[in-house]
């Protein structure tokens, strides 16, 4: 399974919360960041990794750009992404969820017909780091960062959006997996509990 649709990861965070580079964690022996690389790599046609030390990201297939935007969060990254894509689509994730599900990306990809934006939604809010945007969105996000707005949902309304609702997801995702990332270390001791689970052995086999 491959899409002619862009992958963008975002690896540019500040980890504030962790105190250290989320990406570079390791996991069962694996960093975080080859959980999702490796997922993207067999999805995607093309992998745009976002990020503010490009020499750590050298030697992955994939394209390594510095944010264009220094200090705009995931919406300068977002727009960096969208901005190098050679795809009109384009996927958005963060480099800390390792549970991304082919199933679930291949219903945003499935949904993407004449809208610029396909997020999912959940009771938790939006995940707008798990969502498949178009390049008609560079202009809006420029706007937003020209007047120093950084929240990534904010353009929204200046777009075509397809909310992709909870039960929607669960069908595909009963557990809604898809959307755990890792900002403190309580998240990370969960991740490394699921990984060690039976459904996750696939994954770890990989490496």
């Amino acid at each position: 399974m491959e899409w002619d649709i862009t992958c963008i990861i975002l690896a540019g965070g500040r980890s504030r919360r962790m105190g250290r580079d989320k990406a570079f964690i390791q996991v069962a022996g694996v960093r975080l960041f080859d959980y999702v690389y490796s997922r993207c790599r067999s999805f995607f046609s093309e992998v745009v990794v976002v990020t503010n030390r490009p020499r750590q990201f050298q030697g992955y297939q994939a394209l390594i750009v510095a944010d264009e935007v220094q200090g705009a969060g995931s919406l300068g990254g977002l727009y960096t992404g969208l901005l190098w894509a050679k795809h009109y689509y384009a996927f958005c994730v963060a480099c800390d969820m390792p549970f991304l599900r082919p199933e679930v990306i291949a219903h945003l990809v499935a949904k993407k017909n004449n809208y610029d934006v396909v997020i999912p939604k959940t009771k938790e809010g939006l995940e707008p780091l798990h969502a498949l945007y178009s390049k008609k969105c560079i202009e809006p996000i420029k706007t937003l960062l020209d007047s120093g707005r950084f929240k990534i949902t904010e353009f929204l309304p200046k777009v075509r959006v397809r909310y992709c609702e909870e039960e929607e997801i669960r069908m595909l995702d009963p557990s809604l997996s898809s959307f755990i990332n890792i900002n403190t270390k309580k998240d990370l001791l969960k991740v490394q509990e699921l990984l060690k689970g039976a459904e996750w052995e696939e994954t770890l086999k990989a490496y």
